[in-house]
């Protein structure tokens, strides 16, 4: 009998705010349980029902485990040296040819670690390729804060401790931030309400008192509604509207354009309704409002953040232990930005990435020669799929680098296959509160799976650059946390567990003081009253493809989809179209269509069709190819959720 082993600190490093503290319990040299960390004071001992998904997915036999090379439109397996000799040939030929940016980096967020701004200054000392800007995720709300607060910043998840109501305005941590959960039930057994609005009865709704369910993108009259209501009620903060706040007259211009009747039926919530929620903002006091995704994925989602952001102001709750309008954290901000390399060369050509397809297929001057996507799977996640698919088939050589044959991998003409998580030492800041985890290389990567820094660092040695850039993990990893260090932490503190950064605040604008050009919180001043758009005579109903409980995005096993994609209808809404539950029919939007499987939901909005993101193409659940390729407003985000569509019954 072999002797115990004592668990290894891990940390989950998939797209995911929990960012949770995990125990690697090892026998033999692998991995067999993931556990969470009792000593994580956020997620507190606890994982999601994705954990055990995980180990059945890297330990799968369809995980693969040697380089690949696409020959005659099939895979045939080579070394190492073979594969990383050709990708640095490639790369030095467009460089040659065409100059630095024909080459793209596509740089995914499947993995947000410490050493990936390690991959990020490879391709700055090849002269500055071109790169991404903007986000599939959460630009929009980002830049929306900024305008309110300055950079963003939120209150510690642990903050939520002071609440005596929490709303939950377009997040689901049931399913998208499951490590929440700890501090939303202690909440809830003090006593603290917990207030849900979404406009699906998501899987968060059995954890609220109250659930209110706006129409689609219409948010922001809703946020409006509540605070005219204060306004009327005499309950506003007067003190902080007067003394620390920019465009209070603009704003109560808006206010006063639209009556509380007008409000409500554009966000299609009744009155009663509001002034519960109005009540619940000011004698629920302190109230904690935690900001979803959902919100950012509209073309005006900045308006929807920035009048709840609002709302937070006029209840008196900015600033306050317990309060404020929190929507994440920046991921990248304990590392030393210097090292991503952007000064390494003069400013380059940034691609968007909600329009990654468009992009490449229109670039010119120089079009794109090579491709090098790490942790994406951007033909399955992208807007416009098949556009996004056509877009990698016209480019000469595409390298991917990931565990499995996915959507992007065929289109692909080199694999390099990846270590998981646990495989590989880093360390992992969060999107969802203030520490930084430790990556500790519980086992060995199998076959001959290699870590991305592993993979970056043999690919320099066929640089001149090489000198300079090849360092092990530790010399690049103090090197990348100076920050942490110049605050105190000690560097080998961060491999026992989970380290809070020193600095990062409870309860952030405390003093009042914000960070924006004139010191104030910024009201904005208009909203804009967007009408239906012009399709929705042909397609009625809003299509939503909120993150699923059970998987992250796409990371599934190849053939582990089931069949057709399962939609969502309101009960109602299905039998009047004939659809049993359970019945078949396809899913129409102005890009195409998709064959679906039917599901009654009687809690869901008779406006809406939803579905789990995150299906493969070649599985028949790709429903981006369904969704346009559009960009927000403001933080060039992705607008998701202004896809249409139509539900029609198969014959």
């Amino acid at each position: 009998m072999s002797p115990a082993v004592s668990p290894v600190p891990v940390t989950c490093t998939r797209d995911c705010p929990s960012a949770c503290g995990l125990l690697a319990h090892v026998e033999g040299g692998r991995v067999v349980r993931l556990s969470g960390n009792p000593d994580h004071p956020v997620n507190c001992g606890t994982a999601c029902r994705k954990v055990p998904a995980f180990l059945r997915r890297f330990y799968s036999p369809k995980r693969v485990l040697t380089p690949l090379r696409r020959r005659s439109g099939a895979w045939v397996p080579i070394g190492w040296d073979a594969a990383l000799d050709e990708l640095a040939d490639r790369l030095k030929g467009a460089v040659a040819r065409h100059g630095p940016e024909s080459i793209l980096s596509y740089m995914g967020f499947g993995e947000r670690t410490a050493l990936k701004i390690v991959n990020a200054r490879f391709f700055a000392l090849l002269g500055g390729v071109t790169t991404l800007t903007g986000t599939l995720c959460g630009g929009t709300g980002y830049a929306a804060q900024g305008q309110d607060f300055g950079p963003r910043v939120s209150h510690d998840p642990l903050d939520l401790e002071n609440a005596s109501t929490i709303v939950l305005w377009g997040r689901n941590p049931a399913a998208t931030q499951p490590g929440l959960l700890p501090q939303l039930r202690r909440a809830k057994k003090r006593g603290t309400r917990l207030i849900l609005v979404d406009p699906r009865q998501s899987e968060s709704a059995a954890l609220a008192d109250l659930h209110l369910r706006p129409k689609p993108g219409r948010d922001a009259f809703l946020a409006l509604a509540v605070a005219k209501h204060i306004l009327e009620a005499g309950w506003e903060d007067r003190e902080f509207l007067a003394s620390h706040c920019d465009n209070l007259d603009g704003y109560l211009d808006l206010l006063g354009r639209h009556g509380l009747e007008e409000l409500a039926r554009s966000c299609d919530v009744d009155i009663p309704a509001i002034r519960e929620l109005a009540r619940a903002y000011v004698a629920g006091k302190p109230t904690a409002t935690l900001l979803g995704w959902g919100l950012h994925r509209y073309t005006l989602g900045h308006e929807l953040v920035r009048s709840v952001d609002a709302l937070g102001a006029v209840s008196g709750n900015i600033g306050l232990p317990g309060g404020g309008v929190s929507q994440g954290f920046e991921e990248w901000g304990p590392y030393d930005p210097e090292l991503w390399g952007e000064g390494l060369h003069p400013p380059r050509r940034k691609f968007l990435m909600p329009r990654i397809g468009r992009e490449i297929l229109e670039a010119r001057d120089p079009a794109i020669e090579v491709a090098v996507i790490t942790a994406a799977n951007p033909v399955c996640m992208a807007p416009d799929s098949d556009r996004v698919a056509r877009a990698l088939d016209s480019i000469p050589f595409v390298v991917d680098m990931n565990l499995f044959l996915d959507d992007t991998s065929d289109h692909a003409d080199l694999f390099l296959p990846c270590a998981a998580f646990f495989e590989q030492r880093d360390l992992v800041a969060s999107f969802g509160h203030n520490h930084v985890g430790p990556l500790n290389r519980a086992a060995p990567p199998p076959g001959q799976c290699r870590s991305q820094f592993d993979i970056f660092m043999d690919l320099a040695g066929r640089f001149p650059f090489a000198k300079d850039f090849v360092k092990t993990e530790e010399q690049w990893l103090k090197l990348l946390i100076r920050p942490l260090l110049e605050k105190g932490v000690a560097f080998d503190d961060l491999w026992g567990g989970p380290v809070r950064i020193p600095d990062a605040p409870m309860v952030p604008w405390r003093d009042k003081r914000f960070d924006t050009p004139t010191g104030n919180f910024q009201l904005l001043t208009e909203v804009t009253a967007c009408p239906d758009c012009r399709l929705a005579i042909r397609y009625p109903y809003h299509f939503l493809t909120p993150g699923a409980a059970a998987h992250l995005c796409s990371e599934r096993l190849p053939g582990d989809h089931g069949g057709p994609v399962e939609v969502a209808m309101a009960t109602e809404e299905a039998l009047r179209l004939g659809i049993a539950d359970g019945g078949p029919a396809r899913l129409v939007s102005e890009l195409g269509s998709l064959a679906v499987t039917v599901r009654h939901d009687p809690g869901l909005r008779r406006d809406v069709v939803t579905c789990p993101r995150g299906g493969w193409l070649k599985a028949g659940q790709g429903v981006n190819r369904l969704i346009p390729d559009l960009v927000s407003a403001l933080g060039q985000g992705t607008p998701y959720y202004e896809a249409l569509v139509d539900v029609e019954k198969a014959s």
